[in-house]
C-alpha cells in the first residue's frame, strides 16, 4: 500500500506554472451559458461534494460571476454511475450547460464498471479546487482513544466491527481495505450514498467507525459525539492536532480526495474557457479560501492540461489499488 503516498502532490506542484492565468471576467469569453446551468453532484446530500457545490453555487450567485445560476441536483446512484453517464452522454447545447463536481469516485466506478462506457480523462478539465482529507472516527462512548485502542476493540469484534462508507469500491472502502490489510483487521465495510449519511450512523451509533472528510463529520465533532483518531495525511491536521497521521504511527500511507469540477467530454473549447474562468474567479473569492482552510482542504488550482496529467496519475494509483483489492482483474 505504501506506493500510494502523497496522491497528486507532484502534480499538483508541477503545475502550479500551467495555472498562473488571471481571469479578471468571464464576461470576457467568446461563449456564455444562454440557459441554468446544471450542476451535477456525484455523491448524496450533506457529504463534502455537495457542501462544496452548494457553496460554489452561493459564491457565483452572490458576486454575480455568472449570468446564468447553476442549479445543483444531487446524483448518487450506483458510486456515481449514474452522474457519469449523465454528464458523458450530453451533447451540443447540453453538453456546455452541465458540469458536475467530483471526487475519487470518477476513477473509481469506471474502473468497476466498465461496461458504462465511460472514459474519465475525456471528460473536459475545468478546475480542480481541492484536494480533501480523511480522518479516522469513532464515538467518544467508544472509549476509544487511539488507534492502538481502535485496533484492539476491531479485533475483538471482527467482522461484527461495522465501517460505515459512502460507495463500494470507494475512497472509503479502499480505506478501510487498508485499515483491514495493515492491522489484520476484519471489519465490514457498509456504503451508503452520501457522506452525510455516513456521520449520521456514526453519530446514532450505527456504525463503529467511518473515515469521513472533516467537512462530513464537523457537525457531529463540534458536538462532541464524534472523536478523530488519525489522520491519512502527511501532517498532522490544524483543525485536529491530537489526532496523529499513520505515518508516524509506522504507517506510510497518505490519501487525497480531489474536490473537482469538470464538464462533458463534448463540452466545446469556448465553453470550457468560460467555466475556468469562472471556477478561476471562484477559486480566487475570499468565501472559498475560508471555507477551503474551515474545511482542511489543500492543493493549488490546476486545469486544463495539467489536470489530465493529474487524472492520468490518479487513475493509475487507484487502478493499482483496486487490483489489490480484488475489486477488478490486473
Amino acid at each position: 500500500m505504501n506506493k500510494i503516498r502523497k496522491i497528486g502532490t507532484g502534480v499538483a506542484v508541477a503545475a502550479v506554472a500551467a495555472t498562473a492565468l488571471t481571469y479578471s471576467s468571464v464576461a470576457s469569453f467568446a461563449w456564455e451559458p444562454n440557459k441554468p446551468i446544471e450542476f451535477v453532484i456525484m455523491a448524496g446530500k450533506g457529504g463534502g461534494a455537495d457542501k462544496m457545490a452548494r457553496l460554489m453555487q452561493s459564491v457565483v450567485e452572490k458576486h454575480k460571476m455568472s449570468a446564468m445560476p447553476l442549479l445543483p441536483v444531487n446524483k448518487p446512484g450506483g458510486s456515481g454511475a449514474e452522474a457519469l453517464v449523465h454528464l458523458n452522454g450530453k451533447k451540443g447545447a447540453d453538453a456546455n450547460h452541465t458540469i458536475m463536481v467530483t471526487l475519487n469516485s470518477f476513477y473509481t466506478t469506471p474502473l468497476r464498471q466498465p461496461a458504462l462506457g465511460v472514459d474519465p480523462l475525456s471528460f473536459a478539465p475545468i478546475a480542480r479546487m481541492a484536494e480533501d482529507t480523511f480522518l479516522l472516527w469513532v464515538h467518544k462512548d467508544s472509549g476509544i482513544k487511539d488507534v492502538d485502542g481502535f485496533v484492539k476493540a476491531a479485533k475483538a469484534k471482527g467482522n461484527d466491527w461495522i465501517m460505515a462508507g459512502t460507495g463500494k469500491a470507494s475512497e472509503d472502502n479502499l480505506l478501510t481495505d487498508f485499515l483491514n490489510s495493515a492491522y489484520g483487521l476484519s471489519m465490514k465495510y457498509v456504503p451508503y450514498k452520501g457522506g452525510g449519511a455516513v456521520a449520521k450512523q456514526l453519530a446514532g451509533q450505527h456504525a463503529n467507525s467511518t473515515v469521513n472528510n472533516p467537512s462530513e463529520q464537523e457537525g457531529f465533532y463540534a458536538a462532541g459525539d464524534t472523536v478523530p483518531i488519525a489522520a491519512f495525511t502527511d501532517e498532522r491536521m490544524a483543525m485536529f492536532p491530537d489526532a496523529p497521521t499513520f505515518k508516524e504511527l509506522g504507517k506510510d500511507f497518505e490519501y487525497y480526495m480531489q474536490r473537482s469540477v469538470v464538464g462533458a467530454p463534448k463540452m466545446s473549447a469556448e465553453a470550457l474557457a468560460y467555466y475556468q474562468g469562472l471556477f478561476k474567479n471562484v477559486f480566487d473569492s475570499d468565501e472559498w479560501q475560508a471555507y477551503r482552510k474551515k474545511k482542511s482542504l489543500r492543493g493549488d488550482l490546476i486545469s486544463g492540461d495539467a489536470m489530465k496529467v493529474y487524472w492520468q496519475t490518479n487513475n493509475e494509483i487507484h487502478r493499482q489499488m483496486l487490483i489489490k483489492m480484488g475489486a477488478i482483474k490486473g
